[in-house]
């Protein structure tokens, strides 16, 4: 195949990686991206002389195959951080994964006692479970800790009742982690006892989290490829149930042996033709959740020691609070300011999402202040992006629709779905990158790689390993 033509659709970290994985293989390959700039939900901007991430994008994987990949792109720019998050609620400050004697202290003695009341409680007649968020959450750490530390986070990020969220959000996200298991996380240092999301030190490189985008970029090109900045894609077209054609917003038809998309599922579904009505029927059911980003500068430094926080007050409108002064210095190109960034999630009928730049960024600065966070440090200007379709919104029963598209999708040849947009998947960074790479593997290497079954919740069965200062340590 390697003189067969191959179309990526989106040059976030799914597309981008197997465009690059194809390339190196000699693939004639083209890679579309809608805006100007590759990485996607992980691309890096310039602001205030500064540099940013979309949000706090850390890159932490145990799969061998994806941490030797991101070593061959990012080579030695990158430096381990060592993370420190933490909640705000109720005006105090709670370090994430909880710690029970900060926890303890701050909670109070009282609520402290109801909570772990309520923790033996589940333990003695657990929660019946209903597929939801709530009843997961809730049997694992009482219904006093759900309140506190998951239920209005949860529902800032997704727009519903967690009632209405589906456990998959929990088991994927939360995995096996119980009270028990954040008591002992803090007791005992071990590596084995460690949760996977919960690793206390990450790599990042020195040019922020899109340099790895952008170095593959530059490496696809020098592969002979293409990569086709400020080009959206309208539409496949496919025929007899084989993809055969990419067209493009401004008119133009081009002609392809194989693609590979990660736009918006409910996109690529919606404008394929001859799709069965019962196939756009279970699409429609399937909703995505929108991000806006308000970023803050303000003139001072050590301004707060947080990588980023998550906001559970539920006085607050805001989710998360990301300080990039403390990821690597090279990314704030010697200012004497600092960036802070605000998160909101939104739908696109909510007036928020809906609100001026100006009305956001006023918001902002209110919200920030409202913390104690910045004390009375000055906010000099303000800046605001809005990212539509950011979350694939988990809603109770979303895997029958899901399942019915995946289907549809599958039956049609030369056609491969990935990312977190185009598979209907909550990835972060490695999950993108590993169904980057096994979708060029079943190019390349002629296996079947089943591309829906990578998520969040996968297990490495090879050999695994983490990223360190000095490369890829195996221990």
């Amino acid at each position: 195949m390697k003189n067969k033509q191959i179309a990526i659709i989106g040059a976030g970290p799914a597309g981008a990686t197997a465009a690059y994985e194809l390339s190196k293989a000699g693939y004639e390959v083209t890679l579309y991206e809608a805006s100007n700039e590759v990485g996607g939900l992980s691309k890096t901007i310039e602001l205030w002389d500064q540099k940013v991430d979309l949000g706090p994008h850390r890159f932490f994987s145990n799969d061998t195959k994806v941490n030797k990949l991101w070593l061959e792109v990012v080579g030695k720019d990158y430096h381990m951080v060592d993370r420190l998050t933490r909640i705000y609620y109720k005006k105090k400050f709670y370090y994430y994964p909880l710690k029970p004697f900060d926890a303890l202290f701050k909670l109070g003695i009282g609520q402290a006692f109801l909570c772990a009341t309520s923790y033996m409680k589940e333990k003695v007649r657990p929660t019946k479970q209903n597929g939801s968020f709530e009843a997961w959450v809730t049997a694992r750490f009482g219904a006093r800790l759900y309140s506190i530390f998951f239920k209005t986070y949860s529902e800032k990020l997704w727009g519903i009742p967690c009632s209405e969220l589906d456990e998959d959000f929990a088991a994927q996200r939360i995995k096996k982690l119980s009270l028990f298991e954040a008591v002992k996380n803090a007791l005992f240092t071990k590596k084995n006892t460690k949760h996977k999301t919960l690793v206390d030190q990450f790599a990042y490189p020195i040019g922020g989290t899109g340099m790895v985008y952008e170095k593959m970029k530059t490496q696809i090109e020098k592969n002979g490829g293409k990569v086709m900045l400020n080009t959206r894609v309208a539409k496949v077209n496919a025929i007899n149930g084989e993809s055969v054609s990419i067209h493009l917003e401004n008119g133009e038809i081009n002609t392809f042996d194989h693609i590979i998309s990660s736009m918006p599922i409910t996109h690529l579904v919606n404008n394929l033709p001859q799709v069965p009505a019962d196939v756009i029927a279970a699409t429609s059911s399937l909703k995505f959740r929108n991000t806006i980003l308000v970023y803050l500068k303000i003139e001072g430094q050590a301004v707060f020691p947080d990588n980023w926080l998550y906001v559970h007050a539920s006085d607050l409108q805001m989710g998360r609070i990301t300080n990039f002064s403390n990821w690597v210095p090279e990314i704030n190109q010697g200012q004497s300011s600092t960036i802070v960034t605000l998160e909101y999630w939104s739908y696109n009928e909510d007036e928020i999402w809906n609100a001026t730049s100006k009305a956001l960024i006023e918001l902002g600065k209110k919200e920030l202040r409202s913390t104690g966070l910045i004390k009375d440090l000055t906010i000099s200007d303000g800046h605001v992006v809005k990212i539509p379709k950011c979350y694939p919104v988990y809603g109770k029963g979303y895997k029958e629709p899901l399942q019915k598209v995946e289907h549809y999708l599958s039956s049609i040849e030369n056609l491969s779905v990935i990312g977190r947009y185009g598979a209907f998947k909550y990835n972060n960074q490695d999950h993108s990158i590993l169904m980057g790479l096994l979708a060029a593997e079943n190019l390349i290497k002629g296996t079947r790689h089943n591309l829906w079954e990578i998520n969040t919740d996968y297990e490495v069965y090879q050999e695994t390993s983490t990223i360190t200062a000095s490369g890829l340590s195996t221990e």
